[in-house]
């Protein structure tokens, strides 16, 4: 029988290494700011930055798309930097500065702090995000049985804060003030890095997370140590990002390429043409098995791309849903409602974890392209219940809360399906020579996915302000939306179910 090895750090909480538990915190309270902020974004840009536009859903849809892309995005970069110069601990530090103040901009209220504040957030995040999560594997040793479950408590507390946000920051938004919301999620934002900080000076991680041993931190450019130099050009890209989140109007005239089409929405679409070309060049370079294992793991990808940017539509379009069209009286906020979904997640992991693991244990347990294909199933039935909810509005337009509520169950269900076996099944299926860039692939797919949600936000604008438009014009418009939506969902979940077989045998012996 293997021995278990030990972690490198004694001190111990629970079974698992002290500095698990000061990171779970960090994440907790960088999700509570993130999740705060997201519930409030749309509300607040429709009925604040953009009141007076008569397209203000569409210039709405257009911002939250490019901020949501944005953000995943800057995570390949600030991975990178991370990765060969900063370290994990200087990433995750600077990145939680960045945020903070962006958090704390968003409070003031300002047009041009609004769009400020959003880039201060997207670098932030850019250097925090991918490095808090990498980091909670060096606490554990090469085979340590213990990493799996630290990994489960870590991502329980990106729920609870995904959770709890949206309730408190939604509602001191509705009692006291936008900007009341947005401050309490630049504390959480501050609270997090507070703990970060005081785990580093009582010394619970070890020497994890230093900057690489061939790092060039001290290495001086123009005289300036790079250690400095990162820094200097995070704060400073902050007026250029604010600049392409402004500049949301479209750039072509009606009927041509860039009808439509902002700068941030071009980047994306040479970024995709870039990458697909560079993946035709490596399917071509590689042998066989190699090809077939690398088209799977592309599949995935889009597969996931698809779901999020289905399920990313709770933070813009349901939410505008939720205010226009939900008889929330007596129950909560339309902000509020961003809660529900990290809700089920809670409710729900365990019971799937042990579903799956009741069924390996009796070998029945379904292959990652059966789990994708229910999963979008799911999402896809997910809408269906929204567009079906039409058929109980009251007389002023509004439907049950039970629809929104029954929706985001069957939601987190295909989200369970899919998100966690994703990321793993990509550095399986990814030969070793490019895993890390397919790794890079996979998280701008969450950016991708926001361009989805983009679209899918200007063609359900409502085009006027609430006082000229009814309760029936709205839903008309969303369940009609929510409509196509299920029909796409379930129909690529169909697709995917349909071609598992022959996925499965692209696969190998990957499960």
């Amino acid at each position: 029988m293997s021995e278990v090895v030990k972690t490198p750090n004694s001190n111990e909480i629970f079974g698992h290494p002290k500095g698990l538990f000061y990171l779970f915190f960090a994440e907790l309270w960088e999700r509570f700011s993130f999740y705060g902020m997201r519930a409030l974004l749309t509300l607040y840009m429709v009925q604040v930055i953009f009141e007076a536009l008569t397209e203000r859903d569409f210039a709405t849809a257009a911002v939250y798309a490019s901020y949501g892309s944005l953000v995943y995005a800057s995570t390949v970069i600030g991975g990178r930097i991370s990765d060969k110069i900063l370290g994990m601990r200087n990433s995750i530090f600077l990145g939680g500065v960045l945020m903070s103040i962006g958090h704390f901009v968003l409070a003031i209220e300002n047009n041009v702090a609004f769009f400020l504040a959003l880039s201060f957030i997207i670098v932030g995040n850019g250097f925090f995000k991918p490095n808090i999560s990498t980091f909670v594997g060096t606490l554990y040793a090469e085979g340590d049985t213990r990493k799996d479950s630290g990994f489960t408590i870590f991502y329980m507390g990106i729920n609870i804060g995904g959770w709890v946000a949206p309730l408190l920051c939604g509602w001191l938004a509705a009692k006291y003030g936008w900007h009341y919301g947005f401050g309490l999620a630049g504390i959480g934002m501050l609270t997090g890095l507070i703990v970060f900080w005081s785990g580093i000076r009582k010394g619970v991680f070890g020497e994890n997370g230093m900057p690489p041993t061939d790092s060039k931190i001290d290495q001086k450019i123009l005289g300036i140590p790079q250690r400095y130099i990162i820094p200097i050009l995070a704060f400073a890209s902050a007026p250029l990002i604010a600049y392409l989140l402004s500049a949301y109007k479209s750039l072509g005239v009606e009927g041509s390429f860039f009808e439509d089409q902002n700068i941030v929405n071009v980047i994306f679409k040479a970024i995709g043409i870039a990458i697909l070309v560079y993946l035709g060049f490596i399917m071509y370079q590689a042998t066989l098995e190699e090809r077939k294992k690398l088209f799977v793991a592309v599949l995935i990808t889009v597969f996931m791309t698809v779901f999020w940017g289905f399920h990313e539509l709770s933070g813009s379009v349901i939410t505008l849903f939720a205010a226009r069209n939900i008889d929330l009286e007596g129950i909560m906020s339309a902000s509020q409602t961003n809660s529900l979904n990290s809700m089920w997640i809670i409710i729900l992991a365990i019971p799937i974890s042990l579903m799956w693991t009741k069924l390996a244990k009796r070998k029945k347990n379904p292959r990652t392209p059966y789990k994708f294909g229910l999963g979008l199933l799911f999402a896809g039935i997910s809408f269906y219940i929204l567009a079906l909810s039409q058929n109980s509005a009251n007389e002023a337009g509004l439907v049950p809360f039970a629809y929104l509520l029954l929706m985001y169950f069957l939601l987190s269900v295909g989200e369970l399906f899919m998100s966690p076996v994703g990321l793993s099944k990509i550095t399986d299926l990814s030969p070793k020579r490019i895993v890390a860039f397919m790794m890079g692939v996979w998280f701008l797919s969450s950016a991708f996915a926001f361009q989805v949600v983009g679209f899918i936000g200007k063609q359900l604008a409502i085009e006027s302000t609430d006082a000229n438009v009814g309760g029936f014009d709205t839903l008309n418009v969303y369940t009609e939306g929510f409509e196509l939506i299920a029909y796409y969902s379930i129909g690529a979940g169909l697709l995917v179910l349909l071609a598992s077989p022959f996925i499965k045998k692209l696969m190998g012996n990957v499960h």
